[in-house]
Parts: structure tokens; sequence; C-alpha cells
């Protein structure tokens, strides 16, 4: 008997899960996925919004500005890189300028500060690679970038190290409530919990219609995005974004944290939850309208495309709630944009809501910090060299494309929530993220996977079951 089960695993689940471990509560965290982050967490915008754009007096709004305000702090509290680096709403026409006004006007009732409508010459001034046809923009100075699975990872090994226990490649496939507790049958195992967090993103709504009445509806709402090359991260400073539409912010261009930069979503409703499929309809829309913000895209600079889904409710609001008529169960439903921006908030907002249920003491012993893998290609020298000293395996490059290190893959492997697939390390470390996608480290990093965990090569995967990357033969060379 637990007293709190949370299903998902991504950055809402592992908000509330580190909040919750504040407390003495018994957690468990369960996630039909090999790692944490295997969502919508891994595949998104990794934006920081301002919250100039959602509904004054919703619970986006609430817990977007809130949750803003709390990004810069937590990252160096959890060492995950964040920078406000300010974000930009262009408007085309100057008919249309009033809606610019609008959202200064949104953006103050939620309480966002320092915005300004600047003139097309001043955004252009910020930002030379933009279109001569802009002809003024908001701006907010609070706007910033996160990378959205480091943030997830950060608060899971945090959750972790302070208690919390995590199952993970344990799918839910049924909850029963029971006098005074849930019993949730996972992995083929069953678990009991006297509170149930529902955080399981596009599937928020199978588990909500399992013990409710009032039946919920999540669409899954796929974006589709273009990586270019660390090459062209400096194209634009600021996230650039055009007046949003009734599908969302529209097509973003924008850095990363890690030095590249990125376009996108598109925003389709599709019917399969599992719909991460990239298309050439989907590439070619998302660089024509990320064209009209910046006519000199560098298209030839792309080294990837991936998407993702956002779990959009029609409603289009957060559900963060205990569940009528399901005492004990609380929903963290229709977690899209901004959830990314508004997960500390939310992590904070669900621990509330345990405490009105199942009250605990807080501990005493609670960590509150947590430290990042060290990461050769930002180090001095000095650090370098002090490093390599201390293990030497941090001088050997395994990806040469990010300068990611044995070291660093090493550390990714035995830490706390430690990477078990090539994926794992991948998010963990940078190791594949570069020019090459993985064409040169790939073998190399299966290797010492294997080698660490103490396993054949044939049983690394991708991202878990199902996506090995070798066959196995036997001693007469016939396939295994």
């Amino acid at each position: 008997m637990y007293d709190v089960i949370i299903i998902g695993a991504g950055v809402s689940g592992c908000a509330a899960a580190r909040e919750l471990s504040r407390y003495q509560y018994s957690t468990l965290v369960l996630d039909k996925c090999s790692d944490v982050a295997e969502g919508t967490s891994k595949a998104n915008s990794g934006i920081v919004h301002a919250g100039f754009d959602n509904e004054p007096g919703s619970l986006m709004a609430k817990m977007n500005v809130r949750g803003n305000a709390m990004m810069e702090q937590l990252s160096k509290e959890l060492d995950f890189p964040f920078i406000r680096n300010g974000s930009l709403v262009l408007c085309f026409d100057a008919d249309d300028e009033y809606k610019l006004e609008d959202l200064k006007k949104r953006g103050e009732a939620n309480g966002v500060p320092g915005l300004r409508i600047l003139s097309g010459d001043q955004v252009r001034e910020m930002e030379p690679n933009i279109s001569d046809k802009v002809t003024a923009a908001l701006y907010a100075p609070t706007g910033g970038i996160v990378c959205p699975f480091n943030l997830t990872i950060a608060l899971a090994e945090n959750a972790a190290d302070n208690g919390v226990e995590f199952r993970l490649g344990t799918e839910v496939t049924d909850i029963k409530k029971k006098d005074g507790f849930y019993q949730v049958v996972a992995g083929g195992e069953e678990y009991s919990a006297r509170v149930v967090i529902n955080a399981a993103g596009v599937y928020a709504d199978k588990f909500h219609n399992m013990v409710s009445e009032d039946k919920m509806t999540i669409i899954p709402r796929k974006g589709e995005y273009c990586l270019m090359d660390s090459t062209v991260g400096d194209f634009v400073h600021s996230t650039v974004f055009q007046l949003p539409t009734a599908y969302g912010k529209g097509v973003l261009v924008t850095p990363t944290v890690h030095g590249n930069l990125l376009t996108g979503p598109t925003a389709t409703d599709i019917d399969d939850k599992e719909g991460v499929n990239t298309t050439a309809e989907g590439m070619n829309e998302l660089l024509k309208k990320a064209e009209l913000s910046t006519p000199n895209l560098p298209r030839r600079e792309i080294i990837t495309s991936f998407s993702g889904l956002r779990a959009h409710r029609p409603e289009h609001d957060f559900v963060i709630e205990e569940v009528d008529g399901a005492p004990g169960f609380v929903d963290v439903a229709g977690m899209e944009s901004p959830g990314l921006s508004s997960a500390p908030a939310v992590g904070q907002y669900v621990a509330e809501i345990v405490q009105g249920i199942l009250p605990a003491e807080e501990k005493t012993d609670f960590i509150g910090t947590r430290k990042g893998i060290p990461q050769m290609r930002y180090a001095s020298f000095d650090e370098r060299k002090k490093q390599i000293e201390k293990d030497p395996a941090y001088g050997n490059v395994i990806c040469r494309c990010c300068t990611v290190t044995e070291g660093e893959i090493v550390n990714a492997i035995h830490r706390t929530l430690g990477a078990t697939t090539v994926d794992g390390i991948k998010r963990r470390t940078g190791a594949g993220m570069g020019r090459c996608q993985s064409g040169f480290c790939n073998p190399r990093v299966v290797e010492i996977l294997a080698r660490e965990l103490g396993v054949d090569e044939e049983q690394i995967t991708k991202k878990g079951p199902g996506s090995q990357f070798l066959e196995g033969y036997d001693k007469e060379g016939i396939r295994a």
C-alpha cells in the first residue's frame, strides 16, 4: 500500500513527484516506457512561455506565469540548462497591430512583467534576420528556453534521491476503486494507493474514464519540427512567434539551450495516440510558415526532423483537481502548451491538493539540489584537465559532433535512474544529437551500455523492447 501512485513519468508527473518527496509519503511513479520523458516531454518546443496569451483567470494562465517565475531558481537547484532569452510575437500587417495590444493587455492581466510593443525597425535591430514585412511585435523579456527532457530527468532524479520509487516499463492497464484506496494493475502486478495522480499525457482521459462517470476527451494534437545544426544556432536570439490562431501559437523559430536552431510545430489533430511520424507535407508547411518570420531560414542546415503530441482538451484549459465522485483520484490532464512552462507550479499545486486529501509532515532531510553530468564541451581547459585527472574516461571522446566523452556516458548509466537505452544516453549527454545524428558514435554507445550494464550488445535497444539494433547469431552462424 503506497500513499501516492503517479501514473506518468513526464514533466508534470515528475514535477509532482519531486514536490511530494518533500513530505512523509510513500510514492510510486509508474510509466509504460523504458525511461522518463518518453512522451510529450521529449518532443516539444522547449519554450518557457511568458504567459501573455492564456485566458486571464484560467488555470493555464496562473500556472504558466507562476511556473515561469520559478524556472530560473529551479534550474540552479537541479542543474539543468535554462536561458531567459525573451520572446517576440510578430505582426505582418499594420491593420492587425491592435491584436498585439490585446495580447499585451491580456499578459498584463495575467501578471506578466515587462511587456512592450516594438516597431518593425526595433525588432530588426534586435533580430536582423526577421522579415522586412514585420510592422510591429510584442516583446516579452521573461520568455525563456529550456531542455525539456533534462528538466524532466532532473526532477525525476531529485525525487528518486528523496525516496520516490520509479517503475518504468510498467504499463497501467486497469484501475479499480476500493474502500478508501485504489487498486492499480500495471505490468501484470497489483499496486494499491490511497491517492492516485493521473499525469498520463494523451492517455489521461483513458484513466480518468476508468473511475469517473463524467467522461473526458483528450485529442492528440501532432506537432512536427525541424532541427538545424549548431552552426546556425545564433540565427535568432529570441524565440520568434507569429500572432496566435485557434490552433496555438503558430510556427516558431528559436534557438535551443544546446545551441541549435529549431522551427515548428505544425498542429494536426489525429486519432492515433502514438502517431509521431513526420511527413513531407508537415515539413513543407512548417518551413513555409517559418520563412514568413525569417525569410533566409538556413534550410541546408537541417539535421533532423521529429514530431510530438500535445494532450489537447476541447475546453482548452488544464484540469488539475480531485475527480468528483472519485475521492483521492487527482487529474493532471490537458497538459498541452504551456504545460512545460507550468511544470514547477503544477508540481506544487498537486502537492497542495494531496496535502488536503492525505496530510503529511514535511521531511527534515529533504535533498533540495541535484548535480548534473559534467559536460566537457562546455568546460574550461582547467576544468577538463581536473576531470580527466580524476577519471581518464572524460578524455575519451565518443561523440565527435557534440564532444561527449566516455566518462559522461558512464556517468549517465550509473547515476540515479540511469540510462539503459541509446535514447536515454542521448537525452542525458547529447551523444548522437549532432550533425551526423549518431552515425559515428552509435556503435560505441551500444558497446559502452552493454559493458556497463553487463549484458550482450544484442540486448541494447534504442528506446526499449522492440527497438534492438542488433540481431544475435549462434555459433553456427544461424540467426538466434
